[in-house]
């Protein structure tokens, strides 16, 4: 039971490790790099990554860190360490809360922004508007991602130190 508690614990930093890291490079580099890129340029790249995000490495770090949050939480909570659990606790809500934003905010705008078609068949002031519809609720959204990413990532490696004390 020790093991597996440890195993899951370190599952559930490392993949929401990843996803902090992910929404964190969009809000840095991937999001400021296409500010300033044309229309067309936004939308094409936006729809060519929302389809090659779309495997299996994405889905263990993007599934993983809440499965894995929620077992290392479901088994320290026999284990006799309460010290651990809000720590636990408190990643669990910031993670599920950081999906919350994804399902309800990020997917729906990549949705429309497919839904829009191929960047070069939009002229001017459709591409304009697909892009002014699109960029910057996804991008504050993100950054909301990024943030309840780390504050997941933060109460993990809490519970982990924690853990090595003996809680």
């Amino acid at each position: 039971m020790d093991t597996a508690r440890l195993v899951a614990l370190i599952a559930a930093t490392i993949t929401t490790g990843w996803m902090s890291g992910l929404f964190y490079g969009f809000s840095v580099s991937v999001m400021p790099g296409l500010k300033r890129s044309g229309d067309r340029t936004v939308i094409e790249t936006m729809q060519r990554i929302n389809v090659a995000i779309l495997n299996g490495w994405f889905m263990l770090g993007y599934l993983g860190a809440l499965l894995f949050t929620g077992l290392a939480l479901g088994l320290h909570v026999p284990s006799g360490a309460p010290d651990a659990l809000p720590a636990l606790i408190g990643a669990f809500v910031a993670y599920a809360a950081a999906m919350a934003v994804t399902g309800l905010v990020n997917i729906p705008l990549n949705n429309a922004l497919e839904q829009a078609g191929p960047a070069d068949r939009l002229d001017d002031a459709g591409a304009a508007r697909v892009r002014q519809a699109f960029e910057g609720r996804w991008v504050r959204a993100n950054a909301w991602r990024a943030v309840l990413c780390t504050v997941a990532l933060g109460f993990l490696a809490w519970a982990l130190v924690l853990y090595g004390r003996g809680a």
